[in-house]
């Protein structure tokens, strides 16, 4: 039997550890690589193909959800999990815009992990248990009101995020420029056509919009001006 290889994404040491022994646990599934940040689990993901990635949602340099969508583009055959504390419909919705197939609550995550990899490798969704049943009471109340789909958010392009989230953790142009290999005139671009897209004017307002949306939580250390 061929085992499902996995790449844990998880910034905080201890419970990258805790993951990887529960899972080493399952003669089905095998860890082939550990990112400490999303940027990390991007080229990771991209070199080494796994059949599912295990990503926390919260991470430095670029978070669970952009990672998740650049993976996809560079190894569209990947699955993606999300673990998170948070079980908010906004958050949810977003990782499901983003192609994740499961999301999980970090606090119930040891409970249902294995088997959550194993169905979305097979191609099936997979939720926390309150989560599954919450999306599925909204869709029939939906249905039953006869309501149309929700608008669709702004969407900002991978670049745009990855700048939003360097913005917020504090970082300055020259910093960020460095970071992503792009001159400073293009991260002032990116800015200004965030602060455009979103209708915020500035750093603070960004800041505060990249909590909001899960871009980085509110836990992460910002001054906000």
């Amino acid at each position: 039997m061929t085992p499902i290889t996995v790449l844990l994404a998880e910034d905080h040491l201890i419970v990258r550890e805790g993951l990887r022994a529960l899972l080493t646990l399952e003669a089905d599934i095998k860890i082939i690589g550990e990112a400490a940040n999303g940027r990390e689990a991007v080229t990771l993901a991209t070199e080494l193909s796994p059949d599912v990635v295990v990503m926390d949602i919260a991470m430095p340099l670029l978070n669970g959800m952009e990672a998740t969508r650049q993976i996809l583009k560079y190894a569209p055959a990947t699955k993606v999990i999300m673990l998170s504390a948070h079980s908010d419909d906004a958050y949810v919705k977003q990782a499901m815009t983003m192609g994740v197939v499961g999301y999980l609550i970090k606090q119930t995550a040891a409970h249902v992990l294995p088997e959550a990899i194993r169905q979305v490798h097979k191609g099936k969704p997979f939720f926390s248990p309150s989560i599954s049943k919450r999306l599925s009471d909204h869709a029939r109340k939906a249905y039953a009101r006869g309501e149309l789909p929700d608008k669709k958010p702004v969407l900002l392009t991978s670049r745009e995020t990855e700048v939003l989230q360097l913005i917020a953790e504090g970082k300055a142009n020259k910093e960020t420029a460095d970071l992503l290999h792009i001159s400073i005139k293009t991260v002032e671009k990116h800015r200004q056509s965030l602060m455009e897209k979103l209708n915020i004017h500035d750093t603070a307002g960004l800041t505060r919009h990249a909590i909001a949306t899960g871009v980085i939580e509110s836990s992460v250390q910002v001054t906000i001006l």
